[in-house]
């Protein structure tokens, strides 16, 4: 095992650290304040390459390797969480689906565009009644000659008035639960699809979030992603993806929380000496440091088993689970160190916390995850192999690189 990042995802770190720094910093205060989302930090990802990071050079992507996406992550998660949503939905939920279940048709119409950054792709699974449950869900598929009607609604789903693709599941089959979910690949711009943001979000307020209506869309048999009732497997294996890009942004919390701690407790002084100086201060300043150390080793577990071609379910669920919890941790003792001034936004750490809330919810809340890791450990649950894995990497034409070098 190394623990040390190759010079390129060093290269990488650095470049994403530096982009955070100079165009995210210096106007998240007053995007987050105006529940403002800035299309164009997606416009600079796209030029850096960092939308379709982790997808093959074939397919007009960098061609890196999964822990680079991470680290991407992680970095973008220091600016804010918001626009580590934006890359986890468009790359991790929807683009590295597409590249594992899609057909080469598809991969060339949708995936191609999306790893360039020329267009955005969103993800449609959560409704107002199946969140947890995706079973539950209402929207409905109808196969009419060569198309599928949909009809239905989604929410809380990131990007939602900015995507160009949405990956969209729906129950072409109402009577077989899970086995009767369905995926498809919808464009903006089919008749009856509509979107509207939600507004009056506790944090994450510079990302745009909201509801996708659905009413009597027309979708190409070819637009259907796998075979009918495989819709289930798909979600499920684009959650693996999602679940450990929000690890990662956790990660990235965790270290910001812990960067501004550390900076305040140089610059405060009580009782005649630095605060961080008591021993209570230190204990936070401790399990942030543990924490952080503890949520990085998790998640670059969870991207080597991914580069290995290997199922990795269980351990992106640990890392999801445990970052997430140990970000919110982290964000609330950044608050503690900086007192009354910590619930205040002169201060960063406010809107840490309030951003901190949202990933222990979403793709697997916390009990989820406990759930899943009690079941695992006592022999209840198992993982298949997938009809589709995700690929390995190197992938076959950076492997042909490599060994030509």
């Amino acid at each position: 095992m190394n623990f040390e990042l190759t010079e390129e995802r060093e290269s990488v770190k650095k470049l994403v650290r530096r982009f955070v720094d100079n165009e995210i910093m210096p106007n998240i205060q007053e995007w987050d304040r105006k529940q403002h989302f800035e299309p164009r930090i997606l416009e600079r990802l796209s030029e850096l390459q960092l939308m379709g990071v982790c997808i093959p050079e074939q397919y007009g992507g960098a061609g890196m390797d999964y822990n680079t996406l991470a680290i991407v992550c992680e970095e973008l998660e220091r600016g804010d969480t918001a626009y580590r949503t934006a890359v986890s939905v468009h790359t991790g939920l929807n683009s590295m689906t597409l590249l594992q279940w899609g057909t080469e048709e598809q991969k060339q119409k949708y995936l191609v565009p999306q790893a360039k950054g020329v267009k955005i792709g969103a993800f449609g699974l959560t409704e107002p009644n199946a969140g947890s449950d995706v079973a539950a869900m209402n929207s409905t598929a109808k196969k009419d000659g060569d198309y599928y009607i949909l009809n239905g609604s989604k929410t809380w789903i990131s990007l939602c008035d900015v995507a160009d693709h949405f990956l969209v599941f729906a129950k072409t089959d109402h009577d077989a639960a899970h086995k009767g979910i369905t995926a498809f690949i919808v464009e903006r711009t089919f008749a009856g699809v509509e979107t509207k943001a939600i507004k009056g979000k506790l944090g994450i307020r510079a990302g745009n979030t909201g509801e996708v209506f659905l009413s009597d869309v027309k979708v190409p048999v070819a637009n259907r992603l796998g075979e009918e009732g495989e819709g289930f497997k798909i979600a499920m294996s684009a959650l693996d993806n999602g679940r450990f890009t929000v690890a990662a942004g956790a990660v990235g919390l965790i270290a910001a929380s812990l960067e501004a701690s550390v900076k305040y407790c140089h610059e405060r002084k009580t009782f005649g000496k630095e605060i961080g100086k008591h021993q209570l201060v230190q204990q936070m300043i401790a399990k942030m440091t543990a924490n952080l150390e503890i949520s990085r080793l998790l998640v670059f577990k969870a991207g080597s088993l991914k580069n290995a071609g290997k199922r990795n379910t269980k351990e992106t669920s640990l890392a999801k689970w445990i970052a997430c919890d140990a970000a919110f941790e982290a964000a609330n003792d950044a608050v503690q160190v900086h007192g009354a001034y910590g619930y205040s936004d002169e201060y960063p750490v406010e809107r840490y916390l309030r951003n901190s809330k949202a990933p222990v919810i979403y793709e697997g809340t916390r009990e989820i995850h406990t759930v899943m890791q009690g079941e695992y450990a006592l022999g209840y649950r198992e993982d298949k192999p997938l009809r589709n894995p995700l690929p390995s990497w190197p992938f076959e034409e950076e492997e042909v690189a490599i060994q030509q070098r």
